[in-house]
């Protein structure tokens, strides 16, 4: 007999076996699909086979339609539950039949909650154990693979476990009957079917979107009137007052400083420093990666992933921002020095005498903040070097020195009235050279001048402007707020924004929230408000706490909720008809808002994108149809409005989104002076971007 370790990912698999290997592992095939790996290891075998993910899902048990509530649940295998998940299938097997072949086990999943599932579930289900050893690591380099198999734990951790198929299971109760009571309320109501979700943590999340959109709407700009001071010497003074909320106030202070001369009345000089950043976590990786390179956070999540498959950084899935001495700081960095763009500063941090990384406070049970492991990465594509690069520069920034800069202010005479000039300069660079590009800092240096000296006016501007609304959220920006609320999890909130999304209940890069968005929060709020009640939500992740902790059992939470659910779910459906009438109407509205791109300069009638199901396409035609048959031709691509018209003739432009592109404006009018000329530059453009990623192969087959 034999050993069986299961990993997660077939990629993680191979690392293990070559890892593990005395010799070179065999590697075989099953149903010529799912590859596995037997191999000697101290003179025992060990066959190593992987899953893709979770090959077991939450599935309703004893179903009875279409209709809620439903609280019967089992564990089914994901391909006969998803049609998504008909790929699982061939791993299942191969994993079945190498379970006969062993009669020791061993789980090799992430190390955190789903990883523990995971395991267990195909423990459980396919290998008829309760429990297996289990190895832990941050990294899948060989020497962590290595060590983590000799330090294996005996068992799997049954607080995890109990703790994550609480959730699984709560999660699916709230989805299921929340989507079915949402979608049968339009469709009983209106005969319309739009299928609608919500959820544990989705609920909430929306509320926060909307109550932002609501602040928004209801927000009234104030005038102001601002006064900046400019000197021959360019020197930019704004007098002391910032805002002046009265306009007569605010002429009175023109008056008097017009024409007058201007005296230096004082000169500070204050120097500050300012620290090192601290480590990534998950959701600062998310941010950072957002607001530097414009990448999303589901993406990054994504990239990080398989550069962590792939053995170049740590596990991505962590919330901690500490970096322990145990990793081998001075290991990593002269790793990374083999690396021509890391060797200057890398080499320069070895020299150190004591390396120590400005570690921040949060901590996680399995895993260190992500850091990369110094191994050299082979062919990246253009967003995976980009994630890398951020990822190295940050763990070398953590190392450096404070930057300490002169902060500068000059205060200004004008007749009594006080301008002041502010500016800061960078005395020394410290961690913003190891941190590179993304160390922005905006130096404005200000000119030499003295006490009582008399300086030459060059203008005096009078600035109006209006108080701003409240900034939307980004998808980067309502993580954090989930986070700091103990909304959701460091591994579900980019896919909670996703289902937004999805559902339309928000729209573009700043989310706004769309009219079914705002009334589905509006309705939920009316007639099923706990749907929505974050203190519930906070209070249920507490409970799976204490599971895992091993103070409360999983059937006492989930008999919990679905009491709480039974009586939610009666009054939502005494309302039902109420719910569905206002929910289809927003949908409605959500849904033409979205497809109209102008007005017809036919008939007047709105301009609607539609998709032929004949020509597999996209077009605009008129919604006056059919007395009026003016239609417009779009390029590839997925279209949205823009409420924007072409300068060159007046026509609708139309938004253009394509994968691996930047979303670009397309005049539908087919005469646009301008369209043969934008269908040319496209042209040069693909063949430019084509020849720029041939040179870039042939420079990274160099490097390799």
């Amino acid at each position: 007999m034999a050993q069986l370790i299961i990993a997660e990912k077939p990629s993680v698999a191979k690392k293990i076996a070559e890892a593990l290997a005395d010799k070179k592992p065999k590697k075989e095939t099953y149903q010529k699909k799912v590859a596995y790996y037997e191999l000697e290891h101290d003179g025992e075998k060990i066959f190593i086979v992987c899953a893709v993910g979770h090959l077991f899902s939450v599935s309703e048990k004893d179903k009875k339609g279409w209709t809620y509530p439903t609280f019967n649940t089992e564990w089914l295998p994901s391909y006969e539950v998803l049609k998504a998940a008909a790929f699982t299938k061939p791993y299942l097997g191969a994993i079945k039949k190498l379970a006969k072949k062993a009669d020791e086990f061993t789980v090799a999943c992430d190390w955190d909650v789903e990883g523990e599932v995971i395991g267990y579930n195909i423990l459980n289900n396919i290998c008829n154990k309760k429990d297996a050893a289990r190895m832990h690591f941050s990294t899948t380099t060989k020497e962590d693979l290595q060590k983590a198999y000799e330090d294996r734990s005996k068992h799997l951790d049954k607080g995890l476990v109990n703790s994550g198929l609480t959730r699984h299971i709560l999660d699916w109760l709230w989805g299921i009957n929340l989507s079915r009571a949402l979608t049968l309320s339009i469709k009983n109501s209106t005969g319309m079917f739009k299928i609608l979700s919500s959820g544990r943590v989705q609920g909430p999340a929306l509320k926060i979107l909307a109550e932002r959109e609501k602040d928004i709407q209801k927000f009234k700009p104030e005038p102001f009137w601002k006064l900046e001071l400019v000197t021959k010497n360019k020197i930019h003074a704004w007098h002391k007052n910032d805002k002046f909320w009265k306009k007569d106030e605010f002429d009175k202070t023109v008056k008097n400083a017009k024409g007058k001369k201007v005296l230096v009345k004082g000169v500070e000089r204050k120097e500050s420093r300012l620290a090192p950043p601290f480590p990534f976590d998950l959701t600062a990786l998310q941010l950072e990666a957002y607001g530097k390179m414009g990448i999303s956070p589901k993406e990054t999540l994504a990239i990080a992933q398989k550069l962590y498959t792939d053995s170049y950084i740590s596990y991505p899935r962590t919330s901690s921002n500490q970096l322990p001495p145990s990793i081998g700081f001075k290991k990593i960095l002269n790793a990374l020095a083999k690396q021509d763009k890391y060797k200057k500063h890398a080499e320069m941090l070895v020299k150190e005498k004591k390396l120590d990384p400005r570690n921040g406070n949060k901590k996680d049970p399995a895993h260190p903040a992500i850091y990369p492991t110094g191994v050299v990465p082979k062919t990246l594509n253009e967003r995976e070097r980009k994630l890398y690069n951020l990822i190295v520069r940050r763990f070398l920034a953590t190392f450096g020195e404070y930057v300490v800069k002169e902060n500068m202010k000059i205060l200004l005479d004008v007749n009594g009235e006080i301008f002041i000039a502010k500016g800061a300069k960078i005395l020394k660079k410290g961690w913003h050279e190891l941190y590179g590009r993304y160390a922005f800092f905006k130096e404005e240096e200000l000119p030499d001048v003295e006490e009582k000296q008399e300086l030459d006016v060059k203008d005096m501007k009078s600035h109006e402007e209006e108080t701003q609304p409240p900034k939307r959220f980004t998808p980067a920006s309502i993580i954090k707020e989930l986070e700091k609320r103990t909304l959701g999890t460091k591994s579900t909130r980019s896919e909670i924004i996703e289902n937004l999304y999805n559902r339309d209940y928000v729209k573009d890069k700043s989310l706004e929230v769309t009219e079914l968005g705002m009334k589905t929060i509006e309705t939920l709020q009316k007639y099923a408000s706990e749907i929505l009640d974050e203190e519930l939500t906070r209070h249920f992740e507490k409970e799976m706490e204490r599971i895992q902790k091993g103070k409360k059992k999983k059937e006492e939470v989930l008999k919990e909720a679905e009491e709480f659910l039974a009586k939610m779910l009666t009054k939502f459906k005494d309302n039902e008809k109420k719910i569905g009438k206002a929910l289809g109407a927003a949908y409605k509205k959500t849904r033409d808002k979205a497809s109209i791109v102008g007005k017809c300069k036919k008939c007047g009638s709105d301009l609607k994108i539609l998709y032929s199901k004949r020509f597999k396409s996209y077009f605009v035609a008129c919604s006056g149809y059919p007395k009026c048959k003016n239609t417009f031709g779009l390029t590839r691509g997925l279209p949205k409005p823009t409420d924007k018209n072409c300068p060159e003739c007046g026509f609708p432009l139309v938004q253009i989104i394509r994968k691996g592109a930047r979303p670009f404006n397309y005049c539908i009018n087919k005469e646009c002076p301008k369209k043969l000329e934008w269908i040319k530059q496209q042209e040069e453009k693909a063949k430019q971007q084509e020849k720029d990623f041939k040179e870039q192969q042939k420079k990274d087959k160099k490097k390799d």
